[in-house]
């Protein structure tokens, strides 16, 4: 983190060693069947690049035998437990920054072009090979007319042929092309990096709920005037007035920050439980088995503060903030730890246990 993180890339050979795919070409295929998985299909057939979005029949897939083909199937860290586990180890870093994992499956030939990303990426390989072009440029200009943000002028400075286990850390910024020697699978760990535009809706809704400008206008030195139509430049002085009082403070940037980083994506959908328990029974089930975080789950805290998939709430009492901050941070707790008789935090819990964003762990089952 001290030498590279935003700095420089990161070449590391058997980052994991031994390490296998978490995910096969099959089971690709069938989350980009699924209408609540985002998937892309890139073809550069006979040299001309196309981009369809899915969801994709793997029917209507081109053939694993047909040359210089990608699919790229977003957020399978919500949908499969190796690739999720794959995401946590990257957890070193706070999950306010990490996105989701990606992975992109391609034939021999197969890459979506050289281009740049705004934001930090991990690119592991998990299955076969895959050459790695990099460099730094000014020229950032892209080939007119195409589906893909392509580099009209690469010119890359470093190459590398990654094999399962090796990782490639590229800082924002940074042109790379990936292409696939060879069927292959890599994964892509991706971070957010939040547009300050982005918090200004959330930034003014908590400003209206607790915003109080005491006092009204007033004008006793107002003159008759012969343009009635015309906002007295008096009026528009003491509003500015008014309203620079308001300002955002530390806790305002939080919750902002809390409630956009916590929002789950557009096409993310829970499972609800078909048969939730009453309160009772599970407040006794939690005691005995403990909870666990949905992987679509987005559980963040600040202070007294916390947001969860975007909804703001206030951490409560000291043994329910303890709880709740310990199980934003290891995203499984113990019955033990979580103190269910509080009624608040066992109402929350369940509130978010019939929601699906929330359950209980598998008998035998510990996570840290």
């Amino acid at each position: 983190m001290r030498r590279y993180w935003q700095k420089r890339p990161l070449l590391v050979r058997q980052a994991i060693p031994s390490l296998q795919s978490p995910v096969a070409r099959e089971r690709l295929f069938e989350l980009a069947a699924r209408d609540d998985v985002e998937s892309r299909l890139v073809t550069a057939f006979g040299g001309r690049w196309r981009l369809a979005h899915g969801p994709f029949d793997a029917r209507n897939l081109p053939s694993p035998r047909r040359r210089a083909w990608t699919l790229l199937v977003q957020g399978v860290n919500l949908h499969d437990e190796a690739a999720d586990a794959l995401l946590a180890r990257f957890r070193f870093l706070p999950d306010a920054r990490l996105d989701d994992l990606m992975a992109s499956y391609a034939t021999d030939g197969g890459g979506v072009g050289p281009h740049v990303d705004s934001y930090d990426v991990f690119l592991v390989q998990t299955h076969g090979r895959r050459r790695w072009r990099i460099g730094r440029q000014r020229d950032l200009r892209l080939v007119p007319g195409l589906p893909l943000k392509i580099l009209a002028g690469f010119r890359p400075t470093h190459e590398w042929v990654l094999e399962p286990g090796d990782l490639l850390y590229l800082p924002p910024g940074v042109a790379h092309e990936g292409v696939a020697l060879g069927e292959c699978i890599t994964c892509s760990i991706g971070f957010r990096a939040p547009a300050w535009q982005e918090l200004v809706e959330p930034w003014f809704a908590a400003l209206a709920e607790r915003a109080r400008v005491a006092g009204r206008y007033r004008d006793p030195q107002q003159r008759p005037t012969r343009r009635p139509g015309r906002l007295p430049p008096a009026m528009c002085a003491a509003a500015l007035r008014a309203l620079g009082r308001i300002r955002p403070n530390r806790r305002d940037a939080a919750r902002a920050l809390l409630t956009q980083l916590s929002e789950p994506k557009p096409h993310v959908v829970f499972d609800r439980p078909a048969r939730p328990l009453g309160m009772v029974r599970f407040a006794a089930a939690v005691r005995a088995r403990g909870v666990r975080l949905d992987p679509r789950t987005r559980l963040l805290y600040d202070g007294g503060d916390a947001a969860i998939n975007g909804e703001l709430f206030e951490l409560g009492d000291r043994r329910a903030a303890a709880a709740l901050r310990s199980l934003a941070d290891r995203r499984a707790l113990e019955g033990a730890s979580l103190h269910a008789r509080d009624p608040t935090l066992r109402t929350l819990l369940y509130e978010w246990y019939v929601a699906g964003w929330l359950h209980l762990q598998r008998r035998g089952e510990t996570r840290a």
